[in-house]
């Protein structure tokens, strides 16, 4: 791996890599240069209520079409009623539109209105091998402008919790790349390449406390986002419908369960919500709470492999059998996918 290589790459890629600021309209009191008597009561002073218009956040995304079409992480465009800014590496600035969020994955893709933009190639995170030269590319304004580092893709397939700044909610992010090229929040929503200088991920999350450490989405999830928002005008997910905790031999002992892997059926905490949701593939196949979903289409429900990583594998409308154990006995039921809601 030679540095006039890596060079050559992050000069092809950084044009099209874009910071994108997060503003909003925020009420504050400011006292008035002078007292004033509405109420005849001398020497008092008033607030004065105003809003002003700040910035509160920001991050990185990667435009992937000329016309201006831009992938980023959901959590960065997160606040509906914010303002979203797109600056160019060239200094030119854009209002930003959004057009898609993930319900499940931090992905968002938002538009600007433009014309042959720069891009960035997408490649084919399905090929990513350990070991493989990874290269995470920003461009947040401020402290992390025009951020570049340099690792190796150091595992596949790995999950974390991650927790959002704007509804303080943590989120379970599975799938995910990871790799000891430096994350932070300035490149968080930037490209990771590789030595073709064609995307392999979205840089996604670091782990506060732990050194070498950095997380990215494959990008095969981005790209079926954007089929799925070009084609639908939103982006679609499959549905099954029950709520689960997948098991270990930790709650396998605890409730006395035949065997440690696969999704419980089961409320858990949240007494009112129903653990199978009615008139969900998965009420019509007849699951009930605690029932073992084992294998979907055959792919063996883990820790990790969860009931979403398999059905993000599968389309709307496809139908497909559901293995589960009840009671200690298998039973299988065929079902049609729908659109999660």
């Amino acid at each position: 791996m030679e540095q006039p290589q890596i060079t050559t790459i992050v000069k092809k890629v950084l044009p099209a890599v874009v910071s994108i600021t997060v503003s909003k309209y925020l009420e504050f009191m400011e006292k008035p240069g002078s007292q004033f008597y509405p109420f005849g009561n001398a020497g008092e002073f008033y607030a004065v209520p105003k809003r002003k218009k700040v910035r509160v956040g920001g991050g990185s995304g990667f435009i992937v079409d000329p016309s201006g079409i831009i992938l980023t992480n959901r959590h960065v465009v997160a606040d509906p009623d914010a303002e979203y800014v797109v600056l160019m590496s060239d200094g030119k600035n854009y209002k930003a539109e959004i057009m898609a969020k993930d319900p499940i994955n931090d992905v968002a893709i938002i538009k600007i209105n433009g014309s042959g933009l720069p891009i960035v190639e997408l490649g084919d995170s399905s090929k990513l091998d350990l070991g493989q030269t990874a290269i995470a590319i920003g461009n947040a304004l401020g402290t992390f402008q025009n951020t570049v580092s340099v690792g190796v893709v150091s595992g596949l397939s790995r999950q974390i919790t991650a927790f959002s700044e704007f509804d303080h909610r943590s989120q379970r992010l599975r799938g995910l790349i990871q790799t000891d090229a430096a994350i932070n929040p300035g490149n968080s929503g930037g490209p990771l390449v590789n030595l073709n200088g064609q995307a392999m991920g979205i840089n996604a999350a670091m782990v506060f406390g732990a050194e070498n450490i950095g997380f990215a989405l494959p990008v095969n999830t981005a790209k079926k986002d954007l089929e799925d928002m070009l084609r639908y005008g939103k982006i679609r997910q499959p549905f099954l419908g029950v709520r689960y905790v997948l098991l270990n031999k930790e709650i396998q002992g605890k409730l006395g369960l035949t065997t440690h892997n696969g999704a419980l059926v089961i409320s858990e905490h949240m007494p009112d919500c129903q653990a199978v949701i009615p008139g969900s593939p998965a009420d019509k196949a007849g699951l009930k709470e605690g029932d073992i979903i084992m294998e979907i289409q055959n792919e063996k429900i883990s820790l990790d492999n969860a009931v979403e990583d398999v059905l993000q594998k599968m389309k709307i409308g496809e139908s497909v059998e559901l293995k589960f154990l009840r009671a200690g006995k298998e039973i299988k039921s065929k079902i049609a996918l729908e659109e999660r809601r």
